[in-house]
């Protein structure tokens, strides 16, 4: 499991960014949300989740994304 902060939110389109601890940051979208609805998010709220290759071939994705806390 990987931890990391919600930096940026695009509501309209379904996706965002989470800040890793490395300062990396890795995209997800709403299909990715563990049990938290993504609409419910916010940035600045920590996150745990998984890392896997995207299916498009843009590298990785965050999955399986929860709020931590």
């Amino acid at each position: 499991m990987n931890t990391g902060t919600i930096v940026r939110i695009i509501y309209d389109r379904g996706f965002g960014f989470i800040r890793q601890e490395d300062g990396e940051e890795v995209f997800f979208h709403a299909s990715g949300m563990a049990s938290t609805p993504f609409d419910s998010l916010q940035e600045g709220l920590g996150v745990t989740f998984d890392l896997e290759e995207d299916s498009r071939g843009r590298g990785m994705r965050a999955v399986n994304v929860e709020l931590t806390g």
